[in-house]
């Protein structure tokens, strides 16, 4: 794709669009002018380094971004667009909106709100300080605004997931009758942890083999950012709208009436079980989150997909992406601050390199390194647990998160680490840390029966090392912990063990900790 100099042209509006805005029905571009206007896109290694992002999410990026350029170019609509390897490139988007200012006599800029607090204040620092008149319009790629959010969050003590999703619910209508849920209740996550019977595999996926644009941007990355952690080789993500309805429509026919049951499994060399695959484009912008919930409504009332599988589905969608990001945009920036359990650890080598006996991790890790991508059980119950259970300081969790993964944007993957997976938040996101050993991970997987490690032994080298990390865990974190209703029963237990068993648990805990890698942080 061809940069187009913009030079010498004048007046008009610059509008910018980020790589994660990707929407035709953008608010940056509503009201847009093709003779006068000028649609600003830049690849800059601010972006893709500020965390050392995967390889596959980078190219996605940048494919999918290139494609947007070319699409918006058919349209008729002038675009200016940086590539990662043009000489010129100041590598920020505040340096490339310089560098058009420059180049053009714009008389305003227009933008649509980031998704990320650390651009949001760069963003917000040039519009002061810039002559041109800026506009920062609201993000209407999400359902639920943020003074939505607010409102429904203000005077409350506890922000419950469960009660905001039923808010969406009624505010959207769906999967409504007469203002009432269908079924006779809102939510179905009971019937939604079944672990996979023997016989039952996941089914072929469809994977979008990379088009033009796309081989050109893995490339790119791959000669550009080559000790970024992924590999590129296994690439299979849409890129264009067109490719994303590919996807999406294969999934609502083939993939989710399985959904409910097992969208909780997890099993050896399965990465994509019967999930959507679809986050990637929807946090880019190329899908309509509330089109896609409509979309799987139709299917439960077309009798072609159950209850428990297009609720279960919504709720993901509607539910926690929605409330994620509210959570993030109402409490940062002190949120990413937040280590309620004064974690001090520091990550352990095989998070990277997924040289483990802990079949599980393992696997999780590789599926991570090959395809930017794990559901969200093996990122909540396997790798955030351990983390947790290890004390690794939420700053390295985060970062892990935020390069491992395709769909990691800030703004939905620190909610989930500080809150969901490591409790760092105290109870903001969760009202209990999700902690378990290893008989969660036995009952729902395959993991366990192929691992060198005994998920029955509780202490010892040969025991699963979730085991021999749990009730460390909670006695460790006794002070912080034990007044949790939540937590009552486990601490009961622990409480029965009697002093001398308490102690010998942290020292196993504490034992384990050292031999996998999880030392203080210097």
């Amino acid at each position: 794709m061809a940069y187009t100099n913009t030079a010498g042209r004048s007046g008009g509006t610059l509008r910018l669009v980020l790589g994660d805005q990707l929407s035709d029905g953008l608010s940056a571009l509503a009201d847009l002018d093709p003779d006068r206007d000028v649609v600003l896109m830049a690849e800059v290694r601010d972006e893709a380094t500020y965390v050392r992002h995967h390889k596959q999410k980078i190219a996605l990026t940048f494919a999918a971004m290139r494609s947007f350029a070319l699409r918006l170019e058919a349209r008729g609509i002038t675009v200016r667009y940086i590539r990662i390897d043009d000489p010129a490139n100041s590598h920020s988007v505040i340096g490339e909106l310089h560098r058009a200012l420059d180049d053009q006599p714009f008389e305003a800029v227009v933008m649509t709100e980031c998704g990320e607090w650390r651009l949001a204040e760069a963003l917000a620092a040039f519009a002061k300080l810039t002559k041109a008149e800026v506009q920062i319009r609201q993000d209407d790629q999400f359902i639920c605004s943020h003074d939505r959010f607010r409102r429904w969050a203000s005077g409350k003590k506890q922000l419950t997931m469960e009660f905001f999703y039923r808010e969406m619910r009624r505010e959207t209508g769906i999967l409504l009758d007469d203002g009432k849920p269908v079924g006779g209740q809102w939510n179905y996550d009971a019937e939604n942890r079944r672990k996979l019977a023997k016989g039952i595999r996941p089914p072929e996926r469809l994977r979008i083999p990379p088009d033009a644009v796309a081989i050109e941007a893995i490339a790119d990355v791959a000669r550009l950012f080559p000790d970024h952690f992924g590999d590129l080789a296994d690439f299979g993500w849409p890129t264009t709208a067109e490719q994303t309805e590919v996807v999406l429509t294969d999934f609502l026919a083939n993939i989710l009436p399985g959904f409910g049951d097992w969208q909780d499994a997890m099993a050896q060399g399965q990465p994509w079980m019967w999930h959507g695959l679809i986050s990637t484009s929807i946090n880019l912008g190329l899908l309509d989150p509330l089109d896609v919930c409509r979309r799987a409504e139709v299917e439960y009332r077309a009798g072609r997909a159950p209850l428990n599988a297009v609720e279960g589905f919504i709720r993901q969608i509607l539910g926690w992406r929605e409330f994620v990001r509210g959570i993030y945009w109402l409490k940062m920036p002190e949120y990413a601050q937040r280590n309620f359990l004064d974690a001090d650890r520091v990550l352990p080598w095989f998070f990277w390199s997924g040289e483990t006996d802990m079949a599980c991790v393992a696997d999780v890790v590789a599926t991570s390194r090959d395809n930017a991508y794990a559901h969200h059980i093996q990122r909540l119950m396997v790798t955030g647990n351990l983390m947790m259970l290890l004390g690794v300081h939420p700053d390295a969790v985060d970062d892990w998160y935020m390069t491992v993964y395709a769909d990691a944007y800030e703004w939905v993957e620190m909610p989930n680490t500080r809150g969901m997976a490591t409790f760092a938040d105290g109870g903001i996101m969760g009202t209990k840390p999700y902690a378990a050993s290893g008989a969660y991970i036995d009952r729902m997987s395959d993991y366990c029966a192929g691992c060198r490690y005994d998920v029955k032994a509780k202490a010892g080298e040969g025991a699963c090392p979730f085991n021999r990390l749990y009730w460390g865990f909670l006695e460790r974190n006794r002070p912080r912990l034990r007044d949790n209703h939540r937590l009552a029963m486990p601490y009961r237990t622990l409480d029965g063990f009697g002093e001398d068993r308490r102690a010998a648990l942290l020292a196993e805990a504490e034992t384990t900790r050292t031999m996998l890698g999880a030392v203080p942080q210097s």
